[in-house]
């Protein structure tokens, strides 16, 4: 998508054909409609017993990542590489994903149902605390009519859409099972076609000049140790309150997580300036491609060790 924005990158003029942005608009609805559409209620309250393992993941992906990038703030604040600082700190205050997730751990034959449990409440977590997070460095840039804009943002695009798809679980839920495979395509058409739409953009106003190849460097490289560092810790808090190996592996995996699917949406929403979306959007992409090759070779390895 990236390389196609960059050849053939989506102009104004062609909405006069096909309204590229209303299209990811409806679509990050739909996103969140399915989503609670696939969200088993009865699954999730099943498992809140297990709440020690629940507020690690919570606290991991909530408290534990922005606080290791907090750390650097003062390197930053008043330098030309604040933006980048934040776009890191950005990928930091995200949730967790659902689905991958959820798939990692049934792989590693980890705790999957605490898995689904903590994938489905961080999602519904982030939507209140990604922007309160976030809120601290963007009040520079969000007038109070902004930030009433990004919470009804919030409400149509994604509270509702799941509220929605909730009450609907009952009847649509074997349908949705039915065709999980082909709601799993619609996911990645709509995140692949806000990573087409953003570069394109991106291309067309020549952003990437203002991105030096040394700061993508080093925020890839950021983004990787700080999976590592994520990782690390909530392996050893796991071992030192004597979780079993199913509830370490689904702390570990579900607590180092990060969603594309809500960094694309709260990218749009926050009010972020327009030429600086791509560089908020490019730590998300590299931790994501990152955590899901690399994951999926830990759930393969660790599911032979058992």
């Amino acid at each position: 998508m990236v390389f196609v924005g960059k050849i053939i990158p989506y102009q104004n003029s062609y909405n006069q054909i096909f309204n590229l942005e209303a299209f990811i608009d409806w679509g990050i609805a739909v996103i969140f409609l399915l989503y609670g559409l696939k969200l088993n209620l009865k699954e999730v309250v099943k498992d809140v017993s297990n709440w020690k393992l629940h507020l690690l993941v919570q606290t991991g992906t909530f408290v534990l990542f922005p606080l290791l990038v907090l750390v650097f703030y003062p390197f930053f604040r008043d330098t030309i590489y604040f933006q980048s600082w934040l776009s890191v700190y950005f990928l930091a205050c995200l949730p967790s994903t659902v689905s991958s997730s959820v798939v990692m751990v049934s792989i590693a034959k980890g705790n999957v149902t605490s898995a689904i449990f903590n994938a489905s409440i961080s999602g519904l977590i982030g939507i209140l605390i990604t922007p309160l997070l976030m809120g601290f460095f963007l009040q520079a840039h969000n007038s109070e009519g902004n930030q009433t804009e990004i919470i009804q943002q919030l409400l149509l695009k994604v509270l509702l859409p799941i509220i929605l798809g909730i009450l609907l679980n009952p009847i649509f839920k074997n349908i949705i099972q039915k065709y999980s495979k082909i709601i799993a395509e619609f996911d990645r058409l709509i995140i692949l076609l806000i990573v087409y739409e953003s570069f394109s953009k991106a291309f067309i106003e020549n952003v990437f000049a203002a991105v030096p190849s040394l700061v993508f460097v080093v925020i890839a490289v950021s983004v990787v140790i700080l999976f590592f560092v994520v990782y690390a810790i909530l392996q050893w808090i796991s071992r030192k309150l004597g979780f079993s190996r199913e509830d370490a592996i689904t702390t570990t995996f579900c607590g180092s997580k990060k969603s594309l699917v809500h960094g694309s949406l709260f990218v749009m929403i926050l009010g972020i300036p327009e030429e600086q979306k791509v560089l908020f959007l490019l730590p998300v992409m590299i931790y994501h491609s990152f955590q899901l090759f690399y994951v999926s070779w830990l759930a393969s390895k660790i599911s032979k060790l058992s």
